[in-house]
């Protein structure tokens, strides 16, 4: 039976996959138990950016085990967060597929900027509240997230392709530690980082805080050699990288608190650890404990509590390009009605389906600022390509194409959409066309009640006789969408009844 005290976040990492299971006590996040298995996600690409099958299943197998761990956690009570690795992997969608499964929700896969967010989060709520800018740097197996922020709000969110396990495959393959391989990773993660860190430095900080598992190896290794009491110093950084060089190969490096399975990632740390500090002139670093998948906890927190960053996102997109918010507030009210009549047993996934529906309708015209001609298509490239907090890369994606396909032909819809996802995606889509041409005289006045049954690939609408005829031009666009409709195979039926 299911602990309704109880959430958990699975982070996805490039190099590790991470389980974090808390219970929430007056508010308050206190983590009950953790599980962490490496494996190097991000070392299974291949030129092509396929994953390779081998370790899909070993990787699988884990995730098996974290499903076990988590039966007792309510399904909306639990993410999996997907990151740079699967952002890439072409097949990343046969890998997520199998992962469904095992852990029994889908896996949000983030973009760069929204897993920064996701990590600022997460360090914040670790640390003392600071009076002060902070800037938070986490080294993942696949991506660097660097982060300026104040208190509990980032400021700045940026994501290099630079991780240890990818850098590890390209400057350390041969397993040499050699001055001439640290310094060609160096140069090539300063060369990923400069046009960031110029914006970085003239904002400025007070202190400068890592996350994650490279950064708190290296605070390990130079507390246990000595080299210092607390955090990570240039000075520190610079003996340790002469201390792997002494090794001269990867399989010789023996270091006091270094993790066995950390040591084949462990010099590529260090040379993207030394390109940070060179390149955005940091002296000291301090370590926290807190990282992406405590970020989660929190964000999930929030949307539990009804605080969905995802809405505030939403709001702040329509305000920036005026949309009307009184005609967005008619054809919302209206999709969600025809929603709540189909059901759950038309559409998958309710709660979701309805968050979608509502942040469609709040969007939907967007685009108009731009032009009105195509409008529907200049919306679309807005939502899918903003900056939105709080929104996963395939939801941001997914409700740029219902905003595509709101209005005109629908026969090349959804090009972005995961295949398992297509025909809710259609689903939601024509439920929020019905909604948008029933609206589009724009009238304040309310709208006759309008009954929809849906079964399969046929939709039954029924609407006053009488009301059709006095708005001729929305039952003329409604024969109009029963041609559209019938094209991808979905049937509208009309029905005019006297009252």
């Amino acid at each position: 039976m299911a602990d309704p005290s109880l959430i958990a976040a699975v982070d996805l990492g490039s190099n590790s996959f991470h389980l974090v299971v808390a219970r929430v006590l007056q508010g308050q996040i206190v983590v009950v138990d953790r599980m962490r298995e490496t494996t190097r996600l991000a070392a299974g690409l291949d030129h092509n950016r396929r994953l390779d099958p081998a370790l899909m299943h070993r990787a699988l197998g884990t995730l098996t085990q974290f499903g076990q761990r988590i039966r007792e956690v309510p399904r909306d009570s639990l993410r999996v967060v997907g990151t740079a690795t699967l952002r890439r992997a072409k097949n990343a969608d046969e890998f997520m597929d199998a992962a469904k499964v095992a852990l029994g929700v889908p896996i949000e896969v983030l973009s760069g900027r929204e897993e920064a967010r996701l990590i600022y989060l997460g360090v914040a709520h670790s640390l003392e509240v600071p009076d002060g800018r902070r800037l938070v740097v986490d080294i993942g197996g696949g991506s660097t997230e660097i982060i300026l922020g104040e208190r509990f709000d980032p400021l700045e969110t940026e994501s290099a392709e630079i991780g240890c396990v990818t850098w590890t495959s390209e400057y350390f393959a041969d397993g040499e530690l050699k001055n001439a391989n640290f310094r060609a990773a160096e140069t090539a993660a300063s060369l990923e980082l400069q046009h960031m860190a110029r914006r970085y430095r003239t904002l400025g900080w007070d202190e400068a805080v890592g996350s994650s598992g490279t950064v708190e190896a290296i605070e390990g290794v130079l507390r246990a050699m000595g080299w210092s009491k607390r955090g990570i110093t240039a000075r520190g950084l610079a003996k340790l990288r002469e201390e792997l060089i002494k090794f001269g190969k990867i399989q010789k490096v023996d270091l006091p608190s270094l993790r066995p399975d950390r040591v084949a990632v462990f010099p590529a740390g260090v040379a993207i650890l030394t390109a940070l500090f060179e390149t955005f002139d940091i002296r000291k670093m301090e370590a926290a404990t807190g990282a992406l998948r405590e970020g989660v906890l929190y964000d999930l927190l929030g949307r539990i509590r009804h605080e969905d960053l995802r809405d505030r996102t939403v709001m702040a997109l329509a305000a920036r390009w005026h949309a009307d918010e009184e005609q967005a507030a008619r054809v919302e009210r209206t999709a969600l009605n025809l929603l709540k009549q189909v059901g759950g047993e038309w559409i998958n996934d309710e709660p979701l389906a309805r968050q979608l529906l509502s942040w469609s309708a709040r969007l939907h015209e967007v685009g108009q600022t731009i032009a009105h001609s195509g409008y529907h298509k200049h919306g679309a490239y807005l939502v899918a390509n903003s900056d939105m907090p709080g929104f996963s890369r395939d939801d941001q994606m997914l409700l740029a194409s219902l905003i595509r396909v709101h209005r005109r032909k629908l026969a090349t819809l959804f090009r972005d959409t995961p295949p398992l996802r297509s025909e809710f995606a259609l689903r939601l889509a024509v439920l929020l066309r019905l909604a948008v041409l029933l609206h589009r005289a724009r009238s304040p006045q309310p709208l006759p009640h309008v009954a929809i049954h849906a079964e399969g690939r046929k939709v039954s609408v029924t609407l006053p006789a009488r009301w059709l005829e006095d708005h001729s031009l929305v039952a003329a666009d409604l024969r109009s969408e029963v041609d559209e409709l019938s094209v991808i195979g979905m049937e509208l039926v009309v029905k005019p009844v006297e009252r």
